[in-house]
């Protein structure tokens, strides 16, 4: 019995991508529990309202760690019957949450610290030890977004990399906080309020952002130029894909799915067609990096310039009519098959006969082909919808 285990199978990876998710944001509430709460301790004790606008963003981010372990439990289940195109969109709408905590949040700093510069006397001069529990917030947190940027590129995640930055943004929200005690402490009584108001511009900053690229993606915004460019060049490297239209992309939580109609030359048959499609379907996954599903549409001409072929009748009804008019045909009564082209609106007929039939005693082969390809050209003449009746000889 073969107990190996495959660890390139997507129900392993994305265990593995969970895993050290919850393993770095596990890591990074610590940090966040810890700073947030020595910052606002130690802002009250040291009468900086910068520090305490930055622990309170300290565990903002503690708080932003629990949606994004809640999220990457469910994005990383499989697609079921309730939602076949995976759970992806998890992140999303935790992005989009997290978005409007962080600006709901600036609104609060921004609000305390504006009340602070018009009421001079809530106004202190900070300590030391505030300048400390600054600094050391500044290496922690930026070492934190390293760790965190590094898990996010390997797994492609978009929710990562903002919670990467929201780690960051809290390490130079601390510069700003170090920047308005010295000042305070130089006597500059109002940098540290100000300081505290370009802390909450910040989160507000990265919250709108956050929140703008998350609603873009829940109504499925296409992705960048450039990427949708290079799924274009990939399909058009494919040999037999002539052409392409409708080129559709969107975002599903890290990963991206697309839409595409290719034109093929309309003469193959439904298996090289098919086999095409799966081509330019693999090819995209294998190049596109976060290219997770692709539907290919197979267009035997542009569908974008005839949209009235829907209304040609099906085989069934079609020959429901070809064989009564060509009834008359001797010819008729030896086909061995029939191909149906439907092109510009109209259907080529495809016959194939029996090269016996051109053995006639009184023509030569070239003479009764002619015959009989007058034949049933004068049928094709008589059907709107038929373009024209080839006949190929077997």
């Amino acid at each position: 019995m073969n107990n190996i285990t495959d660890n390139t199978s997507p129900t392993n990876q994305r265990a593995e991508r969970m895993r050290e998710t919850v393993r770095i944001t596990l890591i990074g509430s610590v940090v966040d529990a810890v700073l947030g709460i020595l910052k606002i301790v130690i802002g009250y004790a040291s009468f900086s309202q910068a520090l305490i606008a930055d622990g309170i963003h300290s565990l903002s981010d503690l708080a932003t760690d629990v949606i994004v372990l809640y999220a990457s439990k469910h994005a990383n289940q499989e697609a079921d019957d309730d939602h076949p195109y995976g759970h992806g969109r998890f992140e999303t709408v935790a992005t989009v949450v997290l978005g409007v905590a962080l600006i709901g949040v600036a609104v609060g700093i921004g609000y305390d610290a504006s009340f602070r510069l018009y009421h001079h006397e809530h106004i202190s001069t900070p300590g030391v030890w505030a300048l400390v529990i600054a600094f050391v917030s500044v290496i922690s947190k930026e070492a934190i977004y390293r760790y965190t940027m590094v898990v996010a590129d390997k797994y492609n995640s978009n929710m990562l990399r903002a919670n990467a930055w929201h780690s960051r943004s809290d390490a130079i929200s601390s510069i700003v906080v170090i920047i308005g005690i010295v000042g305070s402490m130089f006597g500059v009584w109002y940098l540290d309020g100000i300081a505290a108001i370009g802390v909450a511009l910040m989160i507000a900053k990265i919250g709108w952002d956050l929140l703008s690229e998350s609603m873009q993606e829940l109504v499925d915004t296409s992705l960048d130029p450039e990427r949708v460019e290079a799924i274009r060049q990939v399909i058009l490297d494919v040999d037999g894909a002539d052409t392409l239209h409708v080129l559709r992309t969107r975002r599903m939580g890290s990963e991206a799915l697309v839409d595409v109609h290719i034109q093929v030359n309309p003469t193959l048959s439904v298996s090289e067609g098919h086999y095409i499609s799966e081509t330019v379907r693999s090819s995209i996954i294998a190049k596109i990096e976060e290219v997770s599903d692709v539907m290919v549409h197979i267009d035997p001409e542009d569908d974008e310039s005839f949209t009235g072929t829907v209304r040609l009748p099906l085989r069934r009804q079609l020959l429901s009519k070809l064989q009564p008019a060509w009834s008359h045909i001797e010819a008729s009564q030896e086909i061995l098959n029939i191909d149906l082209h439907y092109l510009n609106n109209k259907i080529d007929v495809e016959i194939l006969l029996p090269v016996l039939l051109l053995e006639h005693p009184n023509n030569t082969i070239l003479d009764q082909k002619h015959l009989i390809e007058a034949q049933f050209k004068l049928v094709a003449d008589s059907l709107d919808e038929v373009e024209s009746i080839k006949l190929l000889f077997k």
